[in-house]
């Protein structure tokens, strides 16, 4: 059995609370945005990065640091951890700031020379490096360099000395803020809260076998592990793809193209003067479409299902959003009344006539129709409210359409409840809210209507939560496939959607962050970032859609503490892709759908972030992240 049941337990209905958090927020009027991630990003440095700083300085007490970005956003903070955006007027760089200084010699050909305080006669060189002289430039200490590295990064642009402490020094490069407190000796980063992340794109959002992946001005592609808050370095392989392909329909149709964007084997392709082209034969060909002069064409958006269906965001104060439904035939203008600015991220549901835009006036949602232009321009309503006043550059759904992300210039990645989510019913895994087969037993979330009855054939679909805005139900431990025509009535009517039912359909529960449910098999605590799992330790896993148990269980039953009924299915569990032993897989005591996996890790040698997974008589379920420790 489980040992420390009261802890365990006292978890796993925090755990509940968790997965009822999003329903909360979809109560609620407006958009409730979280932060995914911090605005740094780790890249082996002292300490964690973020995006380029141009200059820093102190007040003239020296309790407050301020620091401008490349960008022209100002910030300041009192504590060096946190930070706040300075409104009004910008205070200017105190007197005492560093002077410019005629030193022997530079260190670098690139570097310029500055003094931190004539009494003092410290002399400091930034370029590439922060070098300090105490004689006058003759000979220089390099105080950043590692090898043939910096312990900061690249870049420097500016340095600023403590009033209280000359050796006290922040240095502002490509990479962020730095400060020393030793003379230079040693540095930390004050960047992790620092917001200045220029997110370009979105490229992939949590619920995959990745993390979410993000492009961002001059660190290319980023990486959210699921349950991280700093970002981390990925393949650009997508970007340098795109780059070739854009190079290649430049050559072909003999502009310069500034977007595209595929579904099957057709191929929307703009350019800089707002003319498109398509292509039917996976761009081995292309026809003009699109003739009229505008703004350059920023992003696409591909129905990957309907590839007739698309969307083009445009930069400029005219059209800025056009739609297709004819492969590109016939473009109808969607701006309406937008405000102005550039467009420069597009997202949509089709069911749904749901379309999102990311604009320099930051997020709007139209409702239109995307199976037939046949409705006008649309009513775009703000989704700013909650968010920083700040550019937005791209919108992305989950691949469930039941999430929505927004990257802002500099403040990183948000997200939401899609507020389209509301507008039709549909029907997720309640594990991770992704669209996947049902299995006896297991719980599934129907998002976007209060469900009163579920019937699936001659069975009940017991109803074991319900809201205006979202229902949990579950599979009857008796449902067979292939599918299932399943019958909701809601407060709006009857609703029949079509149900795919198969033995097993293995999910693990995870947070809306993306962190796996987990758990110390011995203490029952969750395992974070805080509390890591160990080697040889055990883990317990909360997970659902294992389908049948062995004795049988009755559906909308809570298992019972004692003895629960164990998993018929065939089950494993992959750790970096090797099998680890099962020693426990039953029905969650005291719960309804959930299933309690437990497995003993192995002596581990590499040790850190790993890749977890389980399988039920041969079907995978979702990968997440365990850090793993001595």
């Amino acid at each position: 059995m489980v040992c420390h049941k009261g802890t365990f337990r006292t978890s796993w209905a925090a755990a509940l609370l968790l997965l009822a958090a999003a329903e909360g927020a979809l109560a609620q009027m407006r958009p409730d945005w979280r932060r995914v991630g911090s605005p740094s990003v780790e890249l082996a440095l002292a300490s964690a990065a973020t995006g380029p700083i141009g200059q820093v300085w102190f007040s003239p007490d020296g309790r407050q640091l301020f620091a401008r970005t490349r960008a022209g956003r100002t910030f300041i903070t009192t504590d060096f951890e946190t930070w706040s955006p300075v409104l009004g007027t910008v205070p200017p760089v105190p007197e005492r700031a560093l002077q410019p200084a005629e030193p022997a010699r530079l260190p670098e050909p690139s570097a310029v020379a500055v003094i931190a305080a004539v009494d003092q006669g410290h002399m400091y060189a930034i370029g590439q490096q922060l070098s300090r002289s105490e004689d006058g430039g003759r000979s220089w200490t390099n105080l950043t360099q590692y090898r043939s590295g910096s312990v900061v990064g690249g870049g420097q642009h500016s340095l600023a000395v403590s009033p209280l402490d000359v050796n006290q020094l922040v240095l502002a490069n490509d990479y962020g803020v730095w400060r020393s407190m030793d003379g230079g000796l040693t540095w930390a980063g004050l960047n992790q809260f620092l917001p200045n992340l220029a997110t370009r794109r979105i490229l992939a959002t949590q619920g995959g076998t990745t993390g979410t992946r993000i492009v961002a001005e001059g660190l290319g592609t980023l990486e959210l592990p699921p349950g991280s808050a700093v970002w981390f370095p990925a393949n650009n392989a997508e970007l340098t793809t795109e780059e070739a392909l854009l190079a290649q329909y430049s050559k072909l149709t003999g502009a310069p193209m500034t977007a595209m964007g595929a579904g099957g084997s057709t191929v929307y392709a703009g350019a800089g003067d707002g003319r498109i082209w398509v292509s039917l034969d996976g761009g081995a060909t292309f026809r003009i479409s699109r003739m009229e002069p505008s703004g350059a064409v920023q992003r696409f958006y591909v129905d990957p299902a309907e590839p007739r269906v698309a969307l083009a965001a445009l930069s400029g104060n005219g059209t800025r959003v056009l739609r297709t439904t004819s492969s590109g035939a016939l473009w109808d203008d969607l701006t309406g009344n937008l405000p102005d600015g550039a467009v420069h991220g597009i997202t949509a549901d089709r069911a749904a006539g749901a379309v999102y835009t990311a604009t320099d006036r930051g997020v709007f949602v139209a409702r239109t129709d995307l199976e037939n232009a046949t409705l006008p321009a649309s009513n775009w309503v703000s989704l700013g409210e909650g968010l920083p006043a700040a550019p937005a550059w791209d919108v992305r759904l989950d691949p469930a359409g039941v999430q929505l992300y927004a990257a802002l210039d500099g403040d990183g990645v948000f997200a939401t409840a899609a507020p389209h989510r509301l507008w039709n019913l549909r029907i997720v895994s309640t594990a991770d809210f992704m669209p996947r087969p049902a299995a006896p037993g297991a719980l599934l979330s129907v998002i976007g209507g209060q469900v009163k009855t579920a019937q699936g054939g001659d069975l009940s679909y017991p109803v074991l939560s319900a809201s205006d805005r979202e229902s949990q139900i579950q599979v009857p431990f008796e449902a067979v496939g292939p599918s299932v025509a399943l019958s909701l009535e809601t407060n709006a009517g009857r609703v029949t959607l079509g149900l795919p039912v198969q033995p097993v359909a293995p999910a693990i529960f995870v947070s809306r962050d993306g962190l796996p449910m987990l758990y110390d098999a011995d203490t029952g605590l969750p395992l974070d970032a805080r509390n890591t799992a160990h080697s040889n330790g055990r883990i317990q896993i909360l997970a659902t859609g294992l389908g049948k148990v062995r004795p049988d269980w009755p559906t909308n039953i809570p298992a019972p503490h004692q003895n629960p009924p164990t998993v018929a299915a065939s089950l494993k569990i992959y750790l970096d892709g090797s099998p680890l032993e099962v020693t426990r897989a039953t029905l969650a005591p005291d719960f309804i759908g959930f299933y309690l996996i437990e497995t003993q890790l192995p002596p581990v040698a590499n040790l850190g972030t790993s890749e977890l997974y389980i399988s039920a008589d041969g079907q995978a379920s979702n990968r997440v992240q365990i850090v793993v420790e001595p």
